[in-house]
């Protein structure tokens, strides 16, 4: 004689049941991990093109101050600025100045090459 529905087990009656939630649930799961994947990459998109136009920013600001700087060390700036404060700086005179040669390459030899202490002669006493 075969048996009811009733007398079946519990694993049986709600096996369709359980595979059916545990696909929903992993559908559903992919579908959230896919749009907080999607969320991720757009906010660090965000970051990236904030960062970029700082970046931006910063080197027009930094072009800027080089020219600032190139400005204040020309010798017309100097020049103007010694007047402006009063200090009472005027350019030296040609006697005042010193000229240096650079040595030559014969000198810079000479000053590599090792020197050698010479023996005193035999009839002197150090």
């Amino acid at each position: 004689m075969a048996r009811n529905r009733k007398y079946q087990s519990a694993v049986i009656r709600f096996g369709p049941a359980l595979k059916a939630f545990l696909l929903c649930l992993l559908i559903g799961g992919a579908g959230v991990g896919y749009v907080w994947q999607k969320n991720q990459i757009y906010q660090l998109g965000q970051q990236i093109r904030k960062r970029e136009l700082r970046l931006a920013e910063l080197d027009d600001q930094n072009e800027k101050l080089k020219k600032q700087l190139a400005i204040m060390r020309s010798p017309q700036f100097l020049e103007m600025r010694i007047k402006e404060l009063n200090l009472g700086l005027t350019a030296p005179q040609p006697s005042q100045v010193w000229r240096l040669t650079e040595p030559g390459p014969d000198k810079a030899k000479a000053a590599i090459e090792p020197q050698y202490a010479q023996g005193a002669p035999s009839g002197t006493s150090p």
